[in-house]
Order: structure tokens, then C-alpha cells, then sequence
């Protein structure tokens, strides 16, 4: 069946955008492409955080902005986390293999897809998240 919606959740505070990750860790599939946008931080991260820790991850999440992608490894699926803000051309995603972390044991985060050009796979979940006065509203659509 192919569901298609979209949902907005207000999020007031770095605990609630913490709880939204954890709670978006119980309904992602366990393999696919989830995108993440918005301005310098909106808090993509912290999502990503909320989510990994609700998965059993218990180290510490950073954001991949120099390294391009932050890996882990948890139970029977492997969860990549991309941050394309710096790179230069779609095309140096070639060099780094990124078409190798597609495949069906993995859930690849990306923020900033836009840039990664024709090389970003079908997307399965899209989440924008912008700042408002009091916080942020979080849209999540399929």
C-alpha cells in the first residue's frame, strides 16, 4: 500500500526536537532514504540524535558537516548520516562511493539533499524544519 501525507509538528526547545527524533525512530522503515532540510541550525541534527539514541545508539551523534557522512552500526541495519552543506559538486559524491551506502540493510539521513544533485536516490520520508518565532515547526511528508 502507498500512504502519502504530511504532517507539521510544532517543537518548542532542544529536549521536545530530541522526543520528535526518538518518536520518528519507532515509525522509519528500517531501510531507506529520509531527507532532512533547513537554515544552519534549524536542528537536523538533534533530530538525527533523538532518533539514533531511541535505536540503541549510545555514543556520541555528531554532525557530519567535514566528514560527509557519520556511520552506525545497530543490530541487523547500518544507519548512515550525510551532511552535503560543503560539498562542492554533485559529482564528487562519485569519488566517495555514495551509491555503496543504498542498499537494503541501510537508512541514509540526509541533510542538505538538494545538493547532492541527481545522485540523492528516491526519497521515502521528507522532513523540513524551520524556524519560527517560538521554536521550530517540523513537516514531515511521505
Amino acid at each position: 500500500m502507498n500512504v502519502s501525507f504530511e504532517q507539521a509538528f510544532p517543537v518548542i526547545g532542544e529536549d521536545n526536537m530530541l522526543a520528535l527524533g526518538a518518536a520518528l525512530g519507532e515509525l522509519l522503515p528500517e531501510h531507506g532514504v529520509i531527507t532532512l532540510q533547513g537554515d544552519l541550525g534549524a536542528g537536523k541534527t538533534t533530530l538525527v540524535r533523538g532518533l539514533l539514541k531511541k535505536l540503541g545508539h549510545d555514543g556520541v551523534v555528531k554532525s557530519p558537516t567535514y566528514t560527509l557522512v557519520e556511520p552506525y552500526h545497530l543490530a541487523q541495519r547500518d544507519i548512515y548520516h550525510f551532511d552535503l552543506y560543503r560539498l562542492g559538486s554533485p559529482d564528487e559524491l562519485e569519488y566517495m562511493g555514495f551509491r555503496d551506502y543504498f542498499n537494503e540493510r541501510s537508512l541514509c539521513l540526509l541533510e542538505w539533499p538538494e545538493k547532492g544533485g541527481d545522485f540523492v536516490p528516491m526519497v521515502d520520508w521528507h522532513i523540513c524544519i524551520s524556524i519560527i518565532e517560538q521554536g521550530r515547526l517540523v513537516k514531515i511528508s511521505r
